[in-house]
């Protein structure tokens, strides 16, 4: 059964997250978070921030890391089948379609609309982990992270992997 869900969980997610990664966060965070209960909010900050310091799709690192965290290699294979289900079937499907559509009014609008939807679903997911972070840590160290996060990435313009390993550090040191 867990198997039938792990599926479940990350094929809807990522049939329903228009563009993948990005999209299919929120999506992936529900199922994993809210409904399946397989971790915390602040896990799965933590498995998102590391997953974001590592190459590849961000959908198929959290697929993998929580299916096997949530049913061993097995599941972790499942978690990744279903990720990226939904990808191969729409590019079986709909490849003859894509040329001839690409360009067409509908298709501009459906993706102009869908772009504010992403922005507040992942304003939301953010929010969480901001009330997850000061919970935790507190206000002052939230938001000494928070604003030397902000000085590294956009005034110096260090790379977000360097931001993040030094953020894990500072916890080391700091927070314990």
């Amino acid at each position: 059964m867990i198997y039938l869900q792990l599926f479940w969980a990350f094929f809807i997610s990522n049939i329903l997250g228009y563009g993948g990664g990005p999209p299919s966060i929120p999506l992936i965070q529900n199922e994993v978070v809210d409904h399946y209960h397989w971790m915390s909010i602040k896990e799965f900050g933590e498995v998102l921030a590391v997953g974001n310091a590592l190459p590849s799709p961000i959908a198929t690192k959290l697929a993998g890391y929580i299916g096997y965290q949530v049913a061993g290699v097995p599941g972790a294979t499942v978690a990744l089948l279903a990720t990226v289900a939904p990808t191969a079937i729409a590019m079986i499907l709909l490849l003859q379609f894509i040329n001839l559509f690409r360009n067409a009014p509908q298709v501009k609008a459906m993706t102009q609309s869908v772009r504010p939807v992403v922005t507040v679903l992942l304003g939301t997911m953010t929010y969480q982990f901001l009330l997850g972070a000061v919970e935790g840590i507190g206000w002052i160290q939230t938001g000494i992270l928070t604003v030397a996060s902000y000085l590294l990435l956009e005034t110096w313009k260090v790379h977000p992997a360097f931001v993040m390993v030094g953020a894990m550090v500072y916890g080391y040191i700091f927070i314990g």
